[in-house]
């Protein structure tokens, strides 16, 4: 039998790099987070905002190090744009699956978070919606459908509430733009202002992307309501609030936290200032972390968060808790540690009931003062 002779050198290098491999010090695992929002479309800036949130604390985690059963794990962000739509949602739902990505962060939408659940659910994936606030969202009876926001459950009844107390509303028209989280805010405001005695003249329902409003806002003129509630989004409630105060309408109109953002002003120019909206959690200068996380944020991104930033990136922080305390990143063994989460986190502290929600819920109501986005009382659940 012939001896082969290895060279001292080779020996040595190959003894280090299987010790090394052994000790784990070689081990670099990559692990892919997917996200979906509207990137494109008339809510892509805020879609972008979630977006950034969530690239904001992947960079963090990478940067401190995440170490999970004894390997060095790389964050990965699979982003993907919805456009909003449902149907793109199944199908980026899919593409995030078949990426096998261990848990999703998103999506914005309720009209595509419900949707793409289903999709996640059958390949046992972690959802975190940072935004989807429709009730339906998480009464599926999925195991794998969260969010770090508050529901329409509660939103709808909050405006209703302050309506009613705060603004002496006694008469109002319904509107909504005939998504799952328009009309669904919309009905849950309808029932509660109708058991607080206010009489609701009119549900008219439009389109999310509607751009013309006058047939509608001229019929509800002629109701007279002391205010209007528009379920939608801010890209079609600021000219819905345009067109209202160019036809002399003078109701206050009453909003979600689709609505609530920085960037309505601009949208609807001086008519923001008769709209009162919600934001279905604490208002960022009420977060724990709000203040560090907004000196964060700008002086990464070089813009203003909008709404949605902290949420997601919560959402990152909360899957990663899963990780660690699973002591895996098998999305099976995320989902098994889910229901257990307690996390301090910028948006305060999250812990999720047997569906899926938020166990404290908190609603904050916003009106807008020259253009500039004002805090009027936060509400909690």
């Amino acid at each position: 039998m012939k001896t082969i002779k290895l060279h001292p050198l080779f020996v040595a290098v190959t003894a280090a790099l299987l010790s090394a491999h052994m000790s784990g010090a070689l081990a670099d695992q990559v692990v892919r987070i997917g996200f979906s929002a509207p990137l494109t479309g008339g809510s892509a800036h805020a879609g972008k905002d979630q977006e950034n949130g969530a690239r904001l604390a992947i960079e963090e985690i990478n940067a401190s190090g995440l170490v999970i059963g004894g390997n060095k794990v790389t964050l990965a962000l699979d982003s993907q744009d919805d456009a909003g739509d449902p149907r793109t949602a199944t199908q980026v739902a899919q593409k995030l699956a078949d990426d096998k990505v261990v848990a999703v962060i998103g999506h914005m939408n309720s009209g595509t978070s419900i949707p793409a659940s289903k999709i996640y659910s059958d390949a046992g994936i972690v959802q975190i919606s940072p935004s989807a606030t429709n009730p339906q969202y998480t009464l599926q009876g999925f195991k794998t459908t969260y969010r770090v926001v508050a529901t329409d459950a509660q939103q709808g009844p909050a405006l209703a509430t302050y309506a009613a107390g705060s603004l002496k509303v006694k008469r109002v028209a319904v509107v909504d733009d005939s998504t799952a989280y328009g009309q669904g805010l919309a009905d849950e405001f309808a029932k509660k202002a109708k058991a607080l005695g206010v009489t609701v003249l009119s549900h008219d329902a439009t389109n999310d992307k509607a751009i013309d409003f006058r047939a509608i806002l001229t019929k509800i003129k002629g109701e007279s309501p002391d205010a209007i509630m528009y379920g939608g989004l801010d890209a079609t409630a600021g000219p819905f609030a345009k067109q209202a105060g160019q036809l002399g309408i003078r109701a206050k109109i009453l909003a979600g936290d689709g609505v609530c953002t920085e960037q309505l002003a601009d949208l609807a120019g001086t008519a923001s200032d008769a709209i009162v909206c919600s934001e279905a959690g604490l208002g960022l200068e009420k977060m724990p972390g709000g203040a560090t996380f907004v000196k964060k944020y700008e002086a990464r991104f070089h813009q203003p968060i909008l709404i949605y930033a902290p949420f997601s990136y919560d959402a990152v922080y909360i899957v990663v808790d899963a990780m660690k305390r699973a002591n895996s990143t098998s999305a099976d063994k995320i989902i098994a540690a889910m229901p257990q989460t307690d996390h301090s986190g910028v948006i305060g502290q999250t812990q999720f009931d047997e569906h899926g929600d938020l166990r404290h819920g908190v609603i904050s109501l916003y009106t807008y003062r020259a253009g500039k986005k004002t805090l009027l009382d936060a509400v909690k659940m």
